[in-house]
């Protein structure tokens, strides 16, 4: 698209103004002294007729010349020579406007100074759209033109676009605004997203998060969500083509939980707030429209899991005792971090009558060895989520977080007795080379603790994971968040 032509005068003064702006107001009779020496053009944003002491006034309620000029308080004083801007001030301070212009004496009767307002064209929306006319949007996916007659939602859902929810229409104006929250070039490419292994983009990102719901300033937590999801490690196609039920699961660690208002208390795991699951959700839609990952196609789950709708929470770090998640993978405290897990569902431990840390971590432990069968070991990792009521009967009795997976891990051993094939009368099972030793349900590393949950209700959960065992899986990936 070629930029609107836009002529400025070669030299002289130029005054951008508009009426709903008290200092404009104000400043009038100056621009008028002004027009009176000549040399002196006015362009007025909202009002043609504005402001009436000056007889020359140009409209720019287009706001063509304010884009070109970069305009972002009015009143705006420009001194041009040669075709180029030479001298600029803005706001009314006496001066100033005597520097630029080279006058003495400009507005004596008014005061000496007032500060200017908000320049329209870098409204909401406006500055959008100016970048869309002038061709300044820096955007490079391909455009997809709708019919007249097509409604968007449906022709969306007819091309597969969506996860089977409806979506936000990704317009050139809402992934200029979504780009917007971070400083990353659009065209930067993030790495090869399975299963298609397509180039992703910043901007690939972005349109996914439009789509998804997600707010500009979520952005940063996506974008680190996805590079911790194409780390080899978390081993994305793997997680895709599993007929396991896994799927991403996002902790959100750091000052950005609370910035962006995230949930890490109660029904932190569920419904009702926006960055938990939009964040979450637009991870997911990046797999299925960037590298193709659809359900029956390389998404091969057999059965699935609803947080392959969305699964993103924060740890609720202000009301815990232990260091967060992050810092388990080596990112220091209060620096905000997204980690990736394999998981799928969430299972409850249930616990109201324990009183003493051991009883407690031994009921975690025998809900811990039921993941996946209670006939394989090693299995999967884990995430526990401790709720705070739980996570209160450990701090009392002084155990680090590093205390209780030393006894889970310790209480997770189990003899080989009871997993070979046929014991317990259950076919699946490991080989008899297992009988006299104990194998441990998770491999070293593989059990994960972090805090969430309402204040209310001795009920903790288990995501399970996939990984270990002695095949190829996912391993969790951490991300630091990048603006």
């Amino acid at each position: 698209m070629s930029a609107p032509e836009v002529s400025l005068p070669a030299d002289g003064l130029i005054a951008v103004v508009k009426r709903d702006c008290p200092t404009c107001v104000l400043a009038a009779p100056a621009l008028a002294a002004l027009e009176a020496r000549g040399g002196l053009t006015v362009y007025t944003q909202d009002d043609p007729a504005f402001p009436e002491a000056v007889r020359m006034r140009i409209d720019d309620t287009a706001l063509s010349v304010s884009h070109r000029l970069g305009i972002e308080i009015v009143p705006t004083l420009i001194r041009r020579a040669g075709g180029e801007e030479v001298e600029r001030t803005y706001g009314w301070d006496r001066a100033e406007w005597e520097r630029v212009s080279g006058v003495t004496g400009i507005g004596a009767d008014l005061p000496a100074m007032r500060p200017g307002c908000g320049a329209l064209n870098l409204e909401p929306g406006t500055l959008e759209d100016l970048r869309i006319r002038f061709g300044e949007t820096g955007l490079n996916a391909r455009r997809i033109a709708f019919g007249d007659d097509e409604d968007e939602i449906e022709a969306i859902y007819e091309r597969g676009w969506t996860d089977g929810l409806p979506v936000v229409i990704p317009t050139e104006r809402r992934v200029m605004r979504m780009l917007s929250g971070t400083s990353r070039d659009p065209a930067e490419v993030l790495g090869l997203c399975p299963p298609n292994l397509v180039e992703l983009t910043v901007e690939k990102v972005a349109i996914n998060a439009v789509m998804a719901g997600c707010k500009p300033e979520y952005l940063p937590v996506v974008l680190a969500a996805v590079e911790a999801a194409l780390d080899p490690a978390f081993s994305l196609h793997g997680v895709l083509a599993t007929t396991m039920f896994v799927g991403p699961v996002l902790v959100v660690n750091g000052p950005i939980r609370r910035q962006l208002s995230m949930n890490s208390r109660g029904n932190a795991l569920g419904q009702g707030n926006r960055a938990n699951a939009t964040i979450g959700r637009a991870l997911q839609l990046i797999v299925r429209n960037v590298g193709g990952g659809r359900p029956q196609e390389v998404d091969r789950a057999t059965l699935g899991n609803p947080g392959k709708y969305t699964y993103c929470f924060a740890e609720d770090e202000e009301g815990s005792s232990w260091e967060p998640l992050s810092t388990d993978f080596g990112v220091s405290r209060g620096v905000s971090a997204v980690t990736v897990f394999a998981g799928y569902g969430l299972q409850g431990v249930v616990d109201q009558k324990s009183r003493t840390p051991e009883s407690l971590a031994r009921n975690f432990a025998e809900s811990l060895k039921a993941l996946h069968s209670v006939k394989l070991a090693p299995a999967c990792d884990a995430m526990l989520v401790v709720c705070p009521e739980h996570e209160r009967t450990f701090r009392e009795a002084g155990w680090s977080k590093a205390r209780l997976l030393e006894e889970l891990h310790r209480l997770c051993e189990v003899p080989g007795e009871d997993l070979v094939r046929g014991a317990k009368g259950i076919d699946e099972g490991l080989p008899e080379s297992v009988l006299g030793k104990t194998r441990n349900k998770f491999r070293p590393g593989g059990l994960l603790i972090v805090r969430a949950g309402g204040g209310a209700g001795m009920f903790s959960g288990i995501i399970g994971g996939w990984t270990g065992g002695g095949f190829a899986g996912s391993i969790p990936v951490t991300k630091e968040v990048k603006s």
